[in-house]
């Protein structure tokens, strides 16, 4: 049970968790190249004893393997699942209460606990600019806090247990901001703050937030989990800490008592800077937008204050590892919350969001010889209207039939869904609808489209294993390559507009019905550059998922519409870049280059790669 964040990363150490950086680093780049180097030989946590620019050390990659999450946690791991469980299923309870009594106990001893005063946190008054700055990308707009863990209380209801910890990336620097005086805020007005946000407005009051850095990692973790409804995430923290939360108020704000940092401050009602770019999750900059100013009243440091960060990018990262965590304490909320359905996979080398796979049930019409999907499609839209799974844009969906499915294996579970889709019946749009404000390839900020793709039934073609001769010696459409049995990408001219896609793929179309037509070739994927996407189901995930729009982007060979639906013979997938689309996230080579002292020989990292 760690009482900080220097308790866990000295037991990190002692048990060859964690190296020392002991050189002098500069947290423009190098900090974040270092990192993402660490994290992509499966390395250890780090810690940077040597900031440039600021007295305080950094830590990083604590979560970058579900193994070391797994260690750092291991004493309360389990008395967690079981309290998540029942209150997932609080049957269970009822049916063996004497079993589950000690789960009650682990909630209720887990209650934040307030202190009359605040230790050792509030002891130490600094400001803004001796954090230290770290900027991970070299398009990003300033320095951000990664790890924060941002509260907000109720107005109608003031109180810790009526509050709301989240983890909304903070802005320290550049922009707009005044230095040491203010800092953005990128986040939703439908996330637990911006609720909070849109109730002070209303009551003509300022919204006072406290941005805590650092403390017991569980206090990290908690800050993201999808918790059970009425299960709060300060009590989630103190079960999964070992340690109820020690918290007190000053000056109206609450203080995280274990925390490094805290900086306190109000948002005021339509109060917005430009907040960004910043290289996120999907592998691209989400760009600069209009976001709430938080004007900062004071700034905490404990004595020896460790400042937590992370990096996130093109996935996999650090935050696929907080993913898998959450989704082994979580177990199967999702299966539990929609009837019908088996199991759900966000894609992560797809960024999660734009792509699902999705295991229904198809119970609806046992009595018809022929299979179609029925029930999926109304699961389908249930899991569309789910909380953070509402953000997706491509839903692939089946049921088992004759064989046992696994969504995590990803080229199974697709070829399973391409040898029964009927490209004539199961691809069903959704248009002008929210996807994720991060994802630049729809119409406008949170504004897109989403597919459904169902199939079900007896197996309906074979899958081609080479490049079908049909789609080989196009003209303007050169390099094909099979991704998988039954995709193949192709690359095409660059993009100009949807006007001229759509005459192009009426010329692609009638090449290709010439020629015969592709059978054994449901999906084509067009792109820029056939050779990556095809070199891996990775880049395949990424560049087509992130990069398209289905109801600007899915073209048909042969398409057609009746009463509405739209139908064509083969699915084309325009994964080219667009001329709104936000630019990929690429390391400056001389920050490449520099790091590369740190892994010598002799040097902190040696051997780690």
């Amino acid at each position: 049970m760690y009482r900080n964040l220097e308790d866990c990363l000295v037991d990190l150490e002692k048990n060859g968790h964690l190296v020392r950086i002991r050189e002098e680093v500069d947290p423009y780049l190098e900090m974040a190249a270092i990192h993402l180097k660490a994290y992509e030989a499966n390395g250890p946590a780090l810690l940077f004893e040597n900031v440039k620019g600021s007295k305080f050390r950094a830590a990083s990659n604590l979560f970058g393997t579900i193994e070391r999450s797994k260690f750092i946690f291991r004493d309360t791991w389990r008395a967690v699942e079981n309290v998540i469980a029942l209150r997932n299923d609080p049957m269970k309870a009822l049916k063996n209460p004497f079993k589950h009594i000690g789960s009650g106990l682990a909630a209720w001893k887990a209650l934040p606990a307030k202190q009359s005063n605040s230790q050792p946190v509030s002891t130490h008054e600094i400001q803004i600019s001796d954090l230290p700055f770290i900027q991970s990308w070299p398009m990003d707009g300033g320095a951000f806090v990664t790890l924060p863990q941002v509260y907000s209380e109720d107005p109608d209801k003031p109180g810790i247990m009526n509050s709301n910890l989240g983890m909304y990336r903070v802005q320290l620097s550049g922009n707009d901001y005044e230095l040491n005086k203010e800092i953005g805020l990128h986040y939703q007005i439908h996330r637990g703050i911006g609720i909070h946000q849109d109730k002070a407005n209303k009551r003509g009051e300022p919204l006072k937030v406290s941005c805590f850095i650092g403390g017991p990692p569980a206090h990290t973790l908690s800050a993201v989990m999808p918790l059970p409804e009425g299960m709060s995430e300060l009590t989630f923290a103190g079960m999964l800490a070992g340690r109820r939360f020690q918290y007190s108020y000053i000056d109206g704000y609450c203080i995280s008592n274990d925390a490094d940092f805290v900086i306190t401050g109000e948002i005021h009602a339509g109060d917005t800077k430009p907040e960004g770019p910043f290289g996120d999750h999907l592998g691209y900059y989400s760009l600069t937008h209009p976001f709430p100013v938080m004007k900062v009243k004071k700034v905490y440091a404990k004595p020896n204050a460790i400042f937590p960060f992370t990096v996130v990018g093109r996935p996999p990262q650090e935050d696929t590892s907080f993913g898998a965590l959450i989704h082994e304490l979580t177990g199967d909320a999702i299966v539990k919350e929609i009837p019908g359905v088996k199991e759900v996979h966000a894609v992560d080398a797809a960024g999660v969001h734009p792509l699902l796979f999705a295991i229904g049930s198809e119970r609806y019409t046992p009595y018809q010889q022929v299979k179609q999907p029925t029930e999926l499609l109304t699961i389908a839209n249930r899991i569309l209207g789910t909380g953070q799974l509402s953000l997706a844009k491509y839903l692939f969906i089946t049921a088992e039939d004759k064989q046992p499915l696994d969504t995590h294996r990803e080229e199974e579970f697709l070829t399973y869904i391409l040898e029964r889709l009927d490209l004539h019946r199961d691809i069903h749009f959704q248009t002008n609808t929210t996807i994720d404000t991060l994802d630049y390839s729809g119409t406008g900020l949170n504004s897109g489209s989403k597919v459904v793709i169902a199939a079900y039934g007896d197996k309906c073609r074979d899958l081609c294993t080479d490049v079908p001769e049909a789609l080989k010696d196009l003209r303007s459409y050169t390099a094909p390559r099979l991704v998988m049995p039954g995709i193949v990408a192709i690359q095409g001219p660059s993009f100009t507009s949807h006007e001229q896609v759509a005459r192009e793929m009426n010329e692609l179309s009638d090449a290709i019905r010439e020629r015969g037509g592709l059978p054994t070739c449901p999906m084509i994927v067009l792109c820029d550059d056939s050779a990556f996407l095809s070199a891996n189901l990775n880049n395949f995930l990424w560049a087509t998922f992130t990069r398209s729009n289905p109801s600007h982007d899915i073209h048909g060979v042969n398409s057609y519409y009746e009463n509405k639906h739209w139908a064509c013979d083969n699915m084309i997938i325009d994964a080219r870049m667009k001329p709104h689309h936000a630019p990929p996230l690429i390391p400056d080579p001389t920050v490449e280059k520099n790091i590369e002292r740190l892994f010598a020989k002799g040097a902190s990292l040696e051997g780690v790669l």
